[in-house]
């Protein structure tokens, strides 16, 4: 008899080719942006029958319009899936879903920025949100230093353009086609329809209003003069530290943009005195109820154009 054959045996630690997976199961793999901001819109619609079609990013110390939405769901940026939490001071962080007389709306209690260490593409997050919960248009506020002379304390100014000085975009790496197209074009990113309408409800209530340049740098300190000379050599009128990422990733997705700079300070070497983000807060809270009543105006014909 010939000697019995041992089997050969693969070591347990090891794996063939044919042992590996073909794929990467979807419950492993890390969902792409898409797919986060898609969760997070089903994570809001399960806590209100609501669907807007009008959201609101409402800057600092600017949130208290949301505050007045009837039927209000309000929702802690922190119980949302995947959405970036506000640290700034005058940004409460909440997702507050109601209504503006008979039209639903989305309103942001702030917003998060590259200041706060958050990536491009979280602080534009919150608009993917949007566009997967099926929003048409968005009404983006901030409050602003103003560099042209003419824009002071208090003024609000419907933004007709930005100067994108922050260093990133959005849209940088992969393109996702199913939010929008690899090269959007910018040529009109602020709806002139509706910059006409806020321009003419403005009026209308007696608002002195203005049209305008907003650049936007990372911040957090505030700009030093000579980069506000240089500002305003290239033809910025106001400038802030947010709102851009926004806009850039609501054209992306086809999210129709109105911006409202409300000034709250003088730009550096304007006037002889230190900038202070308690100014910010305090002219804020000065304009509020106009800045409210402007917004409730332009909402119905927003809701309107849209329809």
């Amino acid at each position: 008899m010939s000697p019995k054959t041992k089997s050969k045996r693969t070591p347990r630690n090891s794996r063939s080719v044919n042992d590996a997976p073909t794929a990467v199961t979807k419950a492993s793999r890390t969902p792409d942006e898409f797919e986060r901001a898609g969760r997070a819109a089903e994570f809001i619609f399960s806590k209100t029958a609501l669907r807007p079609k009008i959201a609101l990013v409402l800057g600092s110390g600017l949130g208290a319009l949301a505050d007045e939405f009837s039927s209000a769901t309000k929702i802690p940026y922190a119980k949302i899936p995947h959405f970036p939490q506000s640290t700034a001071i005058g940004h409460a962080g909440k997702l507050v879903i109601g209504k503006v007389g008979a039209i639903p709306v989305a309103g942001m209690q702030g917003r998060v920025h590259l200041y706060e260490g958050y990536s491009v593409k979280e602080v534009a997050f919150p608009i993917r949100v949007f566009a997967r919960m099926g929003v048409k248009a968005v009404i983006l506020t901030n409050a602003a230093g103003g560099i042209k002379r003419e824009f002071v304390q208090g003024r609000l100014v419907a933004i007709s353009d930005h100067i994108n000085l922050q260093g990133v975009n959005p849209l940088s790496g992969p393109n996702e086609e199913r939010f929008g197209a690899r090269f959007p074009d910018m040529t009109s990113a602020y709806d002139r329809k509706f910059r006409e309408m806020a321009l003419g409800e403005g009026k209308r209530m007696g608002i002195g209003m203005d049209e305008g340049v907003y650049a936007a740098l990372a911040g957090p300190n505030y700009e030093t003069p000579a980069e506000i000379g240089y500002l305003r050599e290239i033809g910025a009128d106001l400038v802030g530290m947010s709102t851009v990422p926004e806009v850039i990733a609501a054209r992306h997705s086809g999210i129709r943009v109105l911006g409202i700079s409300c000034v709250t300070n003088a730009a550096a070497g304007i006037l002889d005195q230190p900038l202070r983000h308690e100014e910010v807060l305090d002219t804020a809270e000065r304009v509020k109820d106009q800045f409210i009543g402007l917004l409730k105006a332009i909402i119905p014909r927003i809701a309107e154009a849209i329809a």
